[in-house]
């Protein structure tokens, strides 16, 4: 049999020219200016399904923007993976900050430089290129469906209802995406957690018009003042959160993922450098990577209010505002720490000033055990082609529709990415390593595999 390896040598070149024609398609989901071109993503994805040996590949509606759905059952007695990739891309502004035109990609220093190239068109290729492999080799061990979303980056708002719609038709034993990153090109990592996220928009009202600071200062209420002091007063002296009850079911880190964690490349001077900071500042008690992929936190995304423009006003203004979010990990529930936040906030305030608190946005953090059957497949796929074990790797930042996947599709996800920090998805000059884009071809058979062998 052809071995993936020289099936990839041989095929390169279609695969890059086919992974380019996708990138072409300018399918920017938050723009409505593009809607034709999710379309043409989704009948792009279609094709590509159908030619790489698909039984059935159609374009779904949704709500919103389209979904692509792909499967091919060869038993229906055997495991099945259900891959999970999204079309649409971030915006592109600012254009001048580009050094190659976004939707054309070009190909320089060992890179694929365009939009979409890493996040998620070229990550998501390499799945229908590692199926197509199998698909015409004979050595496909399982079954295989595909949902390729055109929503991720808006937030997925249509996918939930579209999983409940036909769950029958997604039904599966894992969930397989890359959209995620590895520690280094040379040291494989699995993305074995993501913190959820709950944001807020606060709002404080004190008199009903903007005053004369001499007049009244010092006799009515500023909601700046008091604003600044509701938020010191959501954490405490050892910067861990002090809202009543938000820790309670937040569960200990465990001994062996503490253990492997303790043991993963990290630089602190590096990390402190690269974001330009001489002193690190978090939670007593835990290391920076704890801090970030297994503890919970509370920040400040923005705040206003009064006067902000040049010069001086002496004003004590009516309203102030601020944004609140807070990162949180498996066994938090968003809506109950949205509740418990708006009650602590109203408990704290003084009644000199109105508040009201909205609750913006939300989701649940995801977790995959380190000896679920997935994660042991994708440890040895990583561990083959990289010869060295992937790290697990406590995602700091979240992805909603994971945790959904769980709680509709009552299945785990494993996300194994091949992504790197350095590929600036979402910023000007978006890139993709080549080298992580044919080594994730070639990981990707061995997943199915092993995963077909385990479970």
């Amino acid at each position: 049999m052809v071995t993936i390896e020289k099936y990839i040598e041989k095929n390169k070149d279609r695969f890059l020219d086919e992974l380019f024609g996708l990138i072409r398609i300018p399918s920017i989901s938050s723009e409505t200016a593009h809607k034709d071109d999710m379309y043409r993503a989704a009948e792009y994805w279609k094709k590509t399904l159908l030619d790489a040996g698909a039984d059935r590949a159609e374009v779904m509606e949704t709500k919103g923007h389209p979904v692509t759905y792909g499967e091919k059952i060869i038993d229906p007695e055997k495991p099945t993976v259900l891959v999970y990739a999204h079309m649409d891309v971030m915006p592109v502004d600012p254009l001048e900050l580009w050094n190659t035109e976004p939707f054309e990609p070009v190909i320089k220093d060992g890179k694929i430089w365009a939009r979409g190239s890493d996040d998620d068109k070229g990550q998501g290729f390499m799945h229908a290129k590692a199926f197509e492999y199998m698909v015409k080799t004979n050595s496909l061990p399982c079954n295989v469906k595909f949902m390729i979303e055109g929503e991720e980056e808006i937030g997925s708002p249509s996918l939930a209802d579209f999983c409940i719609k036909n769950k029958e038709m997604l039904k599966s034993d894992v969930i397989l995406i890359s959209d995620t990153t590895m520690i280094a090109s040379d040291t494989p990592s699995i993305t074995s957690g993501l913190r959820g996220l709950a944001y807020w928009q606060v709002e404080l009202t004190g008199p009903n018009r903007d005053l004369h600071s001499g007049l009244y200062g010092g006799a009515v209420a500023n909601p700046i003042n008091i604003l600044c002091r509701l938020i010191e007063k959501c954490t405490d002296e050892n910067n861990t959160v002090a809202i009543p009850g938000f820790y309670n079911n937040v569960p200990e880190i465990p001994a062996k993922e503490k253990e492997l964690l303790a043991k993963r490349p990290f630089s602190k001077e590096q990390y402190k450098q690269a974001i330009g900071v001489e002193k690190l500042f978090g939670e007593m008690g835990y290391s920076t990577l704890e801090r970030t992929g297994y503890r919970p936190s509370f920040d400040v995304c923005g705040i206003w209010g009064g006067f902000t423009g040049d010069g001086p006003k002496t004003v004590l203004p009516s309203k102030a505002y601020a944004k609140l979010s807070c990162r949180l990990v498996p066994g938090q529930d968003h809506n109950h720490i949205s509740n418990l936040m708006e009650w602590y906030l109203k408990s704290i305030a003084p009644d000199a000033v109105k508040i009201k608190v909205d609750y913006l946005h939300g989701g649940q953090a995801y977790n995959c055990p380190i000896d679920h059957p997935a994660y042991i497949a994708a440890e040895k796929a990583l561990t083959d082609v990289f010869g060295k074990k992937p790290f697990p790797v406590r995602s700091g930042g979240s992805i909603p529709i994971v945790a959904a996947f769980e709680e509709i599709l009552e299945v785990k996800s494993i996300l194994m990415g091949f992504g790197l920090e350095s590929d600036a998805i979402h910023s000007p000059n978006e890139n993709f390593p080549l080298s992580n884009f044919f080594r994730g071809i070639e990981t990707l058979p061995r997943f199915y595999k092993y995963f077909s062998e385990i479970v």
